[in-house]
């Protein structure tokens, strides 16, 4: 899964030397909260609801709403912008620009392609990503349990719950939180099968086992 599977292709822009006035118009008209700056299609830097929220108040202490009206119109783009932008390639994978996005306290990742902006992956996308992914809009069972980190330990769980006639739906895995040599696993199931003897049989075998229908 890559950033190129997931990302906003249709991407609103803004120049630098728009003001800061149409940035607030197009962030509220399309429902937005990052605009990138493009100049001669290339990427100049981002703006976000944020950068706008920053820099009104510290303008404003002393302005009436008529004043900050203008200030906002005849200030330009480039003055606000943060001109120091993350950005993602389309072939960096989904998991990778999550990362990114949260080690860095950034709401999106503009994407590039030769230098060229071809989308936009947000945190919205992140969220959207996951949704599909683990296939919870599919219903299902959702199976989590701490397992031995060995191999062949994730199919000897596969291979219980199709001995029930469920099939698999999902396979997410981690090592956070768990004690060295064992890990976490979360499957999701689809289909109906035989839940009763599923429940008992992977209780009795694996530890910290809880099991949620939908």
């Amino acid at each position: 899964m890559f950033v190129s599977d997931w990302m906003t292709r249709k991407v609103i822009t803004i120049n630098p030397d728009d003001s800061i006035s149409d940035a607030i118009k197009f962030l509220k008209e399309k429902g937005i909260k990052h605009l990138p700056v493009l100049k001669d299609d290339r990427l100049k830097g981002m703006l976000s609801d944020r950068d706008i929220k920053e820099f009104s108040p510290s303008k404003a202490t002393s302005l009436d709403m008529y004043e900050l009206h203008y200030l906002l119109a005849k200030t330009k783009v480039r003055e606000v912008m943060k001109t120091k932008v993350f950005t993602a390639a389309e072939d960096t994978p989904i998991e990778e620009a999550a990362r990114h996005m949260y080690d860095k306290y950034i709401g999106c990742l503009p994407v590039l392609n030769d230098g060229r902006l071809t989308g936009i992956i947000s945190d919205r996308d992140i969220f959207r990503a996951l949704v599909d992914i683990t296939g919870v809009r599919h219903g299902g069972h959702r199976i989590s349990m701490t397992i031995e980190d060995r191999s062949g330990s994730i199919k000897d769980v596969a291979d219980i719950i199709r001995k029930y006639d469920f099939h698999l739906q999902s396979i997410l895995t981690s090592y956070e939180k768990v004690m060295e040599g064992q890990r976490k696993i979360v499957i999701r199931t689809k289909g109906e099968g035989r839940f009763g003897p599923l429940k008992a049989e992977l209780m009795g075998s694996f530890a910290d086992v809880k099991i949620k229908k939908g």
